[in-house]
């Protein structure tokens, strides 16, 4: 089979594997559609990941396909059936699972390799965290799923409620997706972000108003004459990973604000925050890591019911042969959302 394999820093190399041969409790899908990611584009940027792999190793994880084979001791799956799976599963037995915190797992079963033929998943994500994709959705829309359940936790965590303000720093995939739940809420959302193609997809995705990072002296300013009484947003979420929108997620957020810090900033940063508003203006700082199994059920549906418009987040298909050129452009590009990678 024909598979990207990630070997360091922006070194993507498509090569042919053999097909895996599904163990027992494992199941092995036929991909039709991969997903990129801003994860994954972290992971090409830097050349690994300390929890997700480690290089040289298969590449990619949000994907939708079909049962091409199962391993034996599989009697819920059979070959043919659409799934999608998410890219972790934990444990269940260790101190944070035990806890009702599975996403924290201390023994985190990863899977990655989407963007390939053929991917095998691991027994304990068949069991956890394998799902049946619904017959109205597509397999690209499917992909989602994974994404969307991380997103859909940290919208859970800040509870944006009908009428609040909601700041959202970012307008690539997860940010659209924060805008469109957000906008379901009830909100009235603004997003500071860039790139033409994307802040046009954030207003598609429900925003009532976009601000221009590119054209933008005082951005701090800016977001706060367009909330109520230019005191700032109730809800601020940062979906960028870069210390300075965490700064400013904190400095822009009203007095008794909530702040959601949902990028992953590179390892050992450090940031800093004024103790007398976060203490004084009694701001509460909430941040969310990954998905549980039962986000993931819940973001399946949600895509299955039409809640979460895919079109405007999947904005071009390619073939897998294309996938590291795409990959060297999404490190420049501010307006590429996500491309379907078609094996």
């Amino acid at each position: 089979m024909k598979a990207a394999v990630l070997y360091g820093k922006e070194d993507v190399r498509l090569e042919q594997k053999p097909v895996p041969e599904p163990g027992p409790g494992e199941v092995l899908v036929r991909i039709q559609a991969a997903l990129t990611c801003g994860t994954d584009l972290k992971v090409f940027r830097n050349g690994g990941h300390a929890k997700m792999l480690k290089v040289p190793a298969l590449f990619g994880h949000e994907f939708g396909g079909l049962i091409e084979k199962t391993g034996p001791g599989i009697t819920a799956w059979r070959p043919g059936q659409r799934v999608v799976a998410a890219n972790s599963a934990p444990c269940r037995s260790c101190f944070t699972c035990r806890r009702g915190q599975p996403n924290l797992c201390e023994d985190l079963l990863f899977v990655n390799g989407a963007y390939a033929e053929f991917l095998l998943l691991p027994a304990r994500i068949v069991k956890e965290n394998l799902l049946e994709i619904p017959k109205n959705l597509s397999f690209q829309a499917a992909a989602l799923t994974e994404p969307l359940a991380c997103v859909l936790r940290g919208v859970q965590a800040v509870n944006p409620k009908k009428n609040e303000t909601v700041l959202i720093l970012g307008a690539g995939p997860v940010g659209l997706m924060f805008v469109q739940l957000a906008a379901k809420a009830g909100a009235r959302v603004i997003v500071l972000g860039k790139g033409a193609k994307r802040l046009e997809a954030a207003l598609r995705s429900g925003a009532e108003m976009i601000l221009d990072l590119a054209t933008l002296s005082d951005p701090a300013s800016a977001i706060r004459k367009v909330t109520p009484q230019s005191k700032g947003p109730d809800i601020v979420i940062e979906a960028v990973g870069r210390p300075q929108a965490w700064e400013q997620a904190v400095s822009v957020v009203r007095p008794g604000g909530r702040i959601l810090l949902f990028g992953g900033c590179p390892a050992d940063t450090q940031v800093s925050f004024d103790t007398r508003r976060i203490h004084y203006d009694e701001l509460s700082i909430l941040s969310v890591f990954h998905h549980t199994p039962e986000a993931i059920r819940q973001s399946l549906a949600l895509l299955a019911d039409g809640s979460i418009r895919s079109d405007l987040l999947i904005t071009r298909e390619s073939p897998l042969d294309d996938l590291p050129a795409i990959l060297r452009g999404m490190l420049t590009d501010q307006d590429a959302v996500k491309t379907a990678i078609l094996p």
